[in-house]
């Protein structure tokens, strides 16, 4: 079985970023969390990461086969059927990650998140704040992780999820504005780094608040979300 168009509809490249997200928000919760709690919890926020994606190319159907043909559906590589069963059996897996976790908080967390995320994939292409809709989305990955941990969120996990938020909403910008030049592309993978680029400012802000050896963390999850690019477009 051929799983590629399965890891191009989640944007399995990218997930590296999150796992970042969710390390950050860990580190930043002020407690001992056990590698096994956060793994958890890096495991359920890529299940709503990648449910989010297959939502995107299912919202995006009729903009992806003049702007965006490269994507699974609309090239064929993938059912719709398939794609749909897909985003569901993520979320689900996604939330059901979550019920395990040291405080029920998660589980509002992730409503909240899927929320979000509805919310950007059904409106994003009608109007420009959309762009921020898709920062709040990576913001809830440390509001998600930091409440399934304490059921608090630190005024580190704010700052670090800010930081993220203001970069992601800079990013989509960039992103949206690619189809609108010449070749419908930018000369140079600008989205695709910028994306890969995510880790390293977890990492930036965990080296101020916490220790540097974390921004070396963050350059090798950068690292590791190109290499995944080469095989998996995530853009």
């Amino acid at each position: 079985m051929n799983i590629k168009p399965l890891l191009a509809l989640c944007r399995a490249s990218n997930l590296p970023t999150v796992w970042m997200n969710v390390l950050a928000a860990a580190l930043l919760s002020d407690i001992d969390t056990p590698g096994s709690q956060i793994a958890m919890l890096a495991l359920a926020l890529s299940c709503f990461y990648c449910g989010g994606m297959a939502m995107n190319d299912l919202c995006d159907l009729s903009f992806d086969r003049i702007h965006q043909p490269y994507r699974p559906i609309v090239a064929g590589r993938l059912s719709r059927m398939a794609a749909q069963a897909t985003m569901g059996l993520l979320f689900l897996t996604g939330f059901s990650l979550l019920a395990t976790a040291p405080s029920s908080s998660g589980l509002m967390g992730g409503i909240g998140l899927l929320g979000v995320i509805w919310i950007y994939n059904t409106f994003h292409k009608q109007h420009r704040a959309a762009v921020f809709v898709m920062g709040a989305a990576r913001l809830m990955v440390y509001i998600v992780t930091a409440l399934s941990i304490t059921g608090d969120i630190k005024a580190a996990v704010w700052l670090a999820a800010t930081v993220q938020t203001i970069y992601v909403v800079v990013l989509t910008v960039v992103a949206r504005a690619e189809h609108l030049t010449a070749s419908g592309r930018y000369g140079w993978p600008v989205v695709p780094w910028m994306i890969a680029v995510m880790p390293i400012v977890d990492g930036a802000v965990l080296a101020f608040l916490e220790s540097p050896v974390w921004l070396f963390a963050g350059v090798i999850a950068t690292a590791l979300t190109r290499l995944g690019q080469r095989y998996v477009r995530g853009d």
